[in-house]
C-alpha cells in the first residue's frame, strides 16, 4: 500500500474525530470515569476478552498464519475514535463521547503490551513501542478532538449539524478508500479466501455478545459497549500492519471494514429501533 494512501486513512479518521469534537462538551471527556464499574467491564471487555477471543478462533478454525497474523492485528487494535459516528441516536452520548477518549488513551499501553506477549506470531512487529502508538493516538485523536471542541467554543456557526455533515463526508470517502484498498489487492484477498471472511465475521460477532454481555442492565450502554469491542482503531491497526513485511496483512485490516459493516449494522439498526420504542413509550 503507498505511502499517500496510509497519510490520506490518517488524515480521514483526523477529520472524524475533530468533527466528533465539534459535536461534545469538556464534561463528557470524564463520563465513563463516573461509572467505576462500568469502567472496568468496558476495559475488560476490549483490551482482554475480545482478543482471547481471536487466540480462541485461531486455535479452533483451520486458518492460515497470515490469516492469524491479520486477527490477531485487528483484535489487539482496541481504541474506537470512530464509535460515536456509528451510534448517533442513543440516549448515552456522553458514555460513547468518554468510551471514545478513554480506549484510545488506554491503547498507547495495551496494545505494545499485546504485542510483546505475540512476539512469536508477530516477529519483527513486536518492536513497536508505546512511543510509536502514542504519536498515532496524538495526531489522530487527542490534536483533532481537542480542535474541534476548540472551535465548537470559538466559532457560533460550529454546531451538532456541522459535524453531523462532516461526519458524513468523511466516512463515505473512507469507504471508498477501503475498496481502493481491496481493488489494488485483491488477489491477496482471495489467497486468503473465504475462510479469512467467515472467521472475521466471527469474531466481530463474538466482540459485539461480549460488550452486549457486560455492558451492563442499560440497553444503550449495552448497545455503545457492544459496538466498542467490534470497532478496532484503524489508525493503530493500520500502524501494526505496516510494521510487517508485504501488503497482504494491511490488506486484509482494510477488509475488516466491510465485514465489519455487514455484522454491525443489522445489530446497531435492531438495537437503535429498541431504544426508539423506549424513548415513545416513556
Amino acid at each position: 500500500m503507498s505511502d499517500n494512501l496510509l497519510l490520506m486513512l490518517r488524515a480521514l479518521v483526523a477529520v472524524m474525530v475533530m468533527a466528533i469534537g465539534m459535536g461534545a462538551t469538556p464534561a463528557d471527556l470524564v463520563e465513563v470515569w463516573r461509572r467505576p464499574k462500568l469502567l472496568i467491564r468496558s476495559v475488560v471487555a476490549m483490551y482482554l476478552l475480545v482478543p482471547l477471543l481471536a487466540l480462541i478462533l485461531m486455535a479452533v478454525l483451520p486458518v492460515s498464519l497470515e490469516v492469524e497474523v491479520a486477527l490477531l492485528v485487528i483484535a489487539i487494535s482496541s481504541g474506537a475514535p470512530l464509535l460515536p459516528k456509528k451510534l448517533m441516536g442513543l440516549d448515552n452520548e456522553a458514555y460513547v463521547f468518554s468510551l471514545l477518549v478513554t480506549s484510545s488513551l488506554l491503547a498507547v499501553v495495551t496494545v505494545p503490551a499485546w504485542l510483546t506477549a505475540l512476539r512469536a506470531a508477530f516477529g519483527g512487529g513486536a518492536g513497536l513501542g508505546s512511543g510509536d502508538v502514542a504519536r498515532v493516538v496524538a495526531t489522530t485523536l487527542l490534536a483533532p478532538l481537542l480542535l474541534g471542541m476548540a472551535l465548537r467554543l470559538l466559532l457560533p456557526f460550529v454546531d451538532d449539524r456541522l459535524s453531523d455533515r462532516i461526519l458524513r463526508i468523511a466516512g463515505v470517502v473512507l469507504t471508498l478508500l477501503g475498496v481502493v484498498v481491496l481493488g489494488m489487492h485483491w488477489r491477496f484477498l482471495a489467497a486468503a479466501g473465504w475462510s479469512y471472511l467467515v472467521t472475521l465475521g466471527l469474531m466481530i460477532t463474538g466482540a459485539l455478545a461480549i460488550g452486549h454481555w457486560l455492558g451492563g442492565p442499560e440497553d444503550d450502554d449495552r448497545t455503545a459497549l457492544a459496538v466498542a469491542c467490534a470497532t478496532r482503531h484503524l489508525g493503530i491497526a493500520v500502524l501494526v500492519a505496516a510494521s510487517l513485511p508485504g501488503p497482504r496483512v494491511m490488506v486484509l485490516v482494510a477488509a475488516y471494514l466491510a465485514v465489519s459493516a455487514a455484522v454491525s449494522v443489522p445489530y446497531l439498526g435492531c438495537r437503535k429501533r429498541r431504544s426508539s420504542r423506549r424513548l415513545r413509550g416513556a
